[in-house]
């Protein structure tokens, strides 16, 4: 529509720029078209979000076990192995619930309100009943409800940044455009989801719902496909792992029985507790919990999780993508630089629309009346103005163009009232600003004050500082000059000519929408943590690669890349070349999808972090999209899997180091739960392979794996920061769940327990003691062993002989309730017969304290040869 004459579109769409559409043909239209919305995405059930979380391998594990356990009459050895899946999945469905709760409360609570025509009247309706024909009444300061065709439009300016990306508003006008014209160069458009800053105008709507520019982005987002995350697939391929391991066991184990003439019923039992030892059942859960736990600790620090696997992706992060404007930048103009006529050079102080600030000249504050001359001339020629914060947020506001407020807001760092000066110099005429002309002029009784582009201005002036203009700008400032007529008037037929030759320039304002305070140090603490942050913006790519370079994503060498630049360069040739471009320039939502993949083609775990629409398909493609909560649009963060409450970036650094948090804690559980059950079905085919009676009981095993196990787990999970996760590099996603270091630990680990355990049980054996006593006791020692190694697993360097056990009421915790448990279980009559105990003499749990703890001495001296190793 943007190419053909208004008429034409009138005639196409069938209604009347003046009267509009009667009320029963916007009816039917409604009806034919649709409402004027994008349709929700689909919310998932209760019940499939509970039955998603049983999608695990791990899971379908415990299930054949639990089958089997049912079909060879251990009914309660298949119920405490269906207990605990069930648990898991209850925790899984309650955490995804409230992230989905918390998304809600981020939504509007009102419904956007339009002026429209109809039957030749001003309707006030809701946006959603918009249809294609409607006539729109535009004033600065509306959101703009659908895509429309400009009739009329007096100094009107739209700020697309939520669409394009471009931080400035733009000046609209109604004129046609060449078909072939960009999104951002459509100047006879306006687009649903922006906002008006200035003017006033009238347009027809053109298109609604899934046809405008926001829902053509919005389908693309749904079709973009969503990758699993690196915690997804280690455990995929743990899972295959796991289940090769557990059928190769099974076989051995019934093998050895059959070739020593045990009876198959008897044998097929064993290798079934054998495959249930393998298989460690607490996992699951603790899984769920430590992700659902750095879920709940990231919400405290103001970031909502939507999904509850992209906690740990999150800290795996090598690349973030990110979005400029709002989100590494305060999207707030400001004046940073003034320069008089005489060519001094004063410095503006402060950023934002607050008028804390000074204007200094070589380190001191600045009060001369040239300066003055100047400040009141940008407040005079100036239609916006500012809103002083409220009680809610203590922010100062903009109303009108961003740009001539900044002017307002360097005036009262020089101590100028706008108020009190326009009332004591009211504006008698005025020529608007055009964007033909590029400039704008006011009246103030005889005086004239103009502004503009230099490159515009500058020819009607007395002196011509070109140079330091340019200068200016290539420090990617925005620059405009002001300048004076002192006796003359505005004649609006001969415009701008009349003052050629006859203005006084006044001097040269350079503003720039400058870093948020936070976001350098944020930077750098990514850069620390082994994270590449680089910069996807809708704005220019000089003023992209100077943010960049200021806050430290530029390093020295890195170039930007434009929009168009990218579009002609072969996909080859931008994967060789990602790890020296760190701005990504004019690009649209199609080019931030190619970027994201770029990046992931290199292995590379990309997080998106974004608040437009245009931003919408990457965040959605990307391993972990990062949307702003406040500044966002809907459709942003409907499509990340983290939502930012606060828009600070400096969050997503805190998040970050949450999600390595995670990470590591889950590692300490998993070396925790394969160590102790390894050491189990190590003993047990020890035992067969000698010829010796089991030394635990299936009932046994089930208790240490899900009771023992499960009471200090709970400690690893709680674990804090230990206070080098962001000096450390992010996981690499083709990593496995037991790295070697870990395999080294465990079968270390391993090796000490089995040879105190195994060794005890023959040893009592050939005491003569009761088999009864010997295999309660082999119990217990298996217990103990497991209380130690949950201190070595707290750390792969620090001892666990230093009061700091003592901070982790979790571990205190968990020990005292095991503890407590399993002497209920020695002790009690029931449990005796249940769990095939008999009682401890009191003098033997001394030994065998004894016995155990030489997994902890053995460990320590591991981490003490370790922190030499790492010193030396």
């Amino acid at each position: 529509m943007h190419a053909h004459p208004v008429d034409d579109v009138l005639q196409q769409l069938q209604t009347d720029a003046r009267s509009g559409l009667d009320s029963a043909e916007a009816s039917a239209r409604l009806v034919r078209h649709g409402p004027n919305e994008l349709p929700e995405a689909e919310h998932r059930p209760m019940w499939r979000v509970f039955a998603g979380q049983f999608a695990s391998p791990l899971i379908y594990i415990l299930f054949v076990a639990a089958v089997i356990s049912f079909a060879m009459g251990h009914a309660s050895d298949a119920l405490v192995i269906l207990v605990v899946v069930l648990v898991n999945a209850v925790i899984g469905a309650v955490q995804e619930g409230r992230a989905e709760h918390s998304m809600s409360a981020l939504r509007r609570l009102s419904a956007l309100k339009v002026r429209v025509v109809r039957e030749g009247g001003e309707w006030l309706i809701e946006a959603r009943e918009l249809v294609p024909g409607d006539i729109l009444l535009l004033a600065a300061g509306d959101q703009v409800g659908a895509d429309a065709r400009l009739l009329e439009a007096a100094a009107l300016e739209a700020t697309e940044a939520a669409l394009t990306g471009e931080s400035l508003p733009v000046q609209k006008q109604t004129g046609q455009v060449p078909e072939e014209s960009a999104l951002g160069d459509r100047r006879n458009m306006i687009y649903s989801g922006t906002h008006l800053t200035s003017g006033r105008g009238r347009a027809v709507v053109v298109a609604t719902g899934l046809q405008t520019e926001v829902g053509k982005i919005a389908r693309m987002t749904a079709t973009a496909q969503e990758p699993r995350t690196p915690l997804e697939l280690r455990l995929a391929q743990f899972g295959q792992w796991l289940v090769a391991a557990s059928i190769v066991l099974f076989a051995l184990v019934l093998a050895f029985g059959l070739l020593r003439g045990i009876a198959f019923v008897d044998i097929f039992m064993v290798a079934i507790s054998q495959m249930v030892s393998m298989v460690p059942e607490g996992l699951p859960v603790a899984m769920t919990i430590v992700l659902a736990v750095g879920m709940q600790r990231m919400a405290r620090r103001g970031a909502i999780v939507r999904r509850l696997a992209a906690v740990e992706t999150l800290g795996s992060t090598s690349i973030i993508c990110s979005d400029k404007t709002g989100t590494l930048t305060k999207n707030e103009m400001t004046v940073t630089v003034l320069v008089l006529p005489d060519g001094r050079l004063i410095k503006a102080t402060g950023a934002g629309y607050s008028p804390e600030g000074r204007l200094v000249q070589d380190g001191r504050e600045l009060d001369d009346p040239a300066l003055r001359r100047l400040l009141e001339a940008c407040v005079l020629c100036n239609d916006s103005q500012l809103v002083p914060p409220d009680v809610a947020d203590g922010r100062w506001r903009a109303l009108g163009d961003p740009t001539e407020a900044a002017l307002l807001t360097v005036a009262l760092k020089g101590c100028v009232e706008p108020e009190a000066l326009r009332r004591q110099h009211p504006r008698h005429a005025e020529i608007p600003f055009d964007s033909a002309t590029k400039m704008m002029a006011t009246q103030h009784g005889s005086r004239v004050i103009v502004k503009g582009a230099p490159e515009c201005l500058l020819p009607f002036c007395d002196v011509q500082p070109f140079d330091v203009a340019e200068q200016l700008a290539s420090q990617a400032l925005r620059v405009l000059a002001v300048a004076e007529l002192e006796d003359g008037g505005i004649d609006e037929k001969a415009g701008f000519e009349a003052f050629r030759g006859r203005l006084r320039l006044l001097g040269l304002l350079g503003q720039m929408d400058p870093p948020r305070d936070e976001v350098k140090a944020a930077v750098a603490e990514c850069l620390g943590a082994g994270i590449r942050p680089v910069m996807v913006t809708g704005d220019h790519k000089a003023t992209g690669l100077a943010i960049a370079t200021a806050l430290g994503i530029a390093r020295p060498g890195d170039i930007a890349v434009d929009g168009a630049e990218l579009e002609r360069m072969p996909e080859q040739d931008l994967r060789a070349g990602l790890d020296r471009i760190s701005v990504f320039a004019r690009v649209h939502p199609a080019q931030k999808l190619r970027i994201v993949e770029a990046f992931q083609s290199q292995r590379q775990v990309v997080a998106m972090t974004g608040d437009g629409v245009n931003d919408a398909p990457a965040l959605a493609a990307a391993d972990v999209g990062v949307a702003m909560g406040v500044t966002g649009t809907e459709v942003a963060k409907g499509a990340a899997k983290i939502v930012i409450t606060d828009d600070n970036f400096a969050t997503i650094v805190k998040a970050v180091e949450e999600g390595r948090l995670v990470y590591q804690n889950l590692k300490k559980v998993v070396l925790f739960l394969f160590a102790t059950s390894i050491d189990e079905v190590v003993v047990l085919l020890l035992a067969l392979l000698a010829g010796l009676p089991l030394p635990l009981a299936a009932v046994q095993i089930l208790w240490i794996n899900i009771v023992t196990e499960g009471t200090v787990t709970v400690n690893l999970i709680m674990e804090g920061l230990e206070g080098d996760e962001m000096r450390r590099r992010p996981t690499p996603s083709g990593e496995a769940l037991i790295t070697p270091p870990m395999w080294r630990r465990m079968l270390l680990m391993v090796a000490t327990s089995v040879t105190a355990i195994f060794g005890f049980f023959v040893w009592r054996l050939r005491s003569g003691a009761p088999f009864e006593l010997v295999q309660a006791e082999t119990f217990t020692l298996v217990a103990v062993c497991q209380w130690f190694n949950v201190l070595n697993c707290r750390s792969a360097l620090k001892s666990s002989l230093s009061l700091d056990v003592l901070k982790n009421r979790w571990l205190i915790g968990g020990l005292l309730l095991g503890n407590l448990l399993h002497v209920l279980v020695i002790y009690t009559d029931t449990l005796n017969h249940v769990f095939h105990t008999v009682p401890i003499p009191f003098s033997d749990f001394l030994l065998l304290g004894l016995i155990g703890s030489s997994v902890l001495w053995v460990e320590e001296v591991r981490k003490w040869l370790a922190r030499r190793r790492r010193d030396a």
